[in-house]
C-alpha cells in the first residue's frame, strides 16, 4: 500500500472509533493487514477475516483468519461490534443481502455495524489517482457498480436500526452505523 492508501484506509478508521468501546469483542470484515487493531488497541477481542490475508495468525491483540465471513469463523459467539471499511463495494449486489444477514447472527442485540462505503463517483477519482501512481487502489476491479442506497435496504428494520449515516472524505465516502435490534 502507498502512503495515500494507508491515509485514506486510517480516515476510515477514526470514522468508527467513536463508536467501539474498550473492551468490545470486534469482527473486522476485509481487515486487510489489521490495521483497525493498531489504531484501536484498547478492543477486548480482535478478530479480523480477509481472503486476501497470506496466512492466519494469532497476536496478543487478536487474530487475522485468511477466509470468509461468515464460513470461516472459529465460532457463532456474538460480536459486540463488525466493522466493513471499504468492503461491501467488492461484495457482488446478489450476496449483499445474504452478507447484512449473517451480520445480524453475529451481533450481539444492541451490536453495531460500522460500515463505510464510497459515494458513486469514487471510483473514477481512484481510477485516476492509480493511473498517476498515487495509490495502488486496492482491488478497484470488484467495485460491482456498488449503489449507495442499498445498504439502508440490507440493513433494514426490523433487523436493524440506522443509528447515524454521514458523509466524509470530501463527500467521497459514506459512514452508516446500525444496531442490532
Amino acid at each position: 500500500m502507498k502512503p495515500l492508501d494507508r491515509l485514506l484506509q486510517s480516515w476510515r478508521i477514526a470514522k468508527i472509533l467513536p463508536f467501539l468501546n474498550s473492551g468490545a469483542r470486534v469482527l473486522d470484515i476485509g481487515c486487510a493487514d489489521g490495521a483497525l487493531l493498531r489504531q484501536a488497541p484498547a478492543l477486548g477481542e480482535y478478530v479480523g477475516v480477509d481472503p486476501a490475508i497470506e496466512r492466519t495468525r494469532h497476536s496478543d491483540g487478536g487474530t487475522l483468519i485468511k477466509g470468509t465471513f461468515p464460513d470461516d469463523l472459529p465460532d457463532g459467539r456474538a460480536f459486540d461490534a463488525i466493522t466493513m471499511l471499504a468492503v461491501l463495494e467488492h461484495i457482488p449486489a446478489e450476496a449483499q443481502g445474504s452478507l447484512a444477514d449473517a451480520c445480524g447472527r453475529f451481533l450481539r442485540p444492541g451490536g453495531l455495524a460500522l460500515i463505510t462505503v464510497p459515494s458513486p463517483w469514487v471510483d473514477w477519482v481512484l481510477a485516476v489517482l492509480k493511473f498517476l501512481r498515487v495509490i495502488d487502489g486496492m482491488s478497484l476491479e470488484e467495485h460491482y457498480g456498488f449503489d449507495v442506497r442499498q445498504v439502508r435496504a440490507h440493513f433494514a428494520a426490523p433487523a436493524f436500526q440506522l443509528v447515524a449515516h454521514r458523509r466524509f472524505q470530501l463527500g467521497l465516502n459514506h459512514l452508516f452505523v446500525f444496531r442490532r435490534a
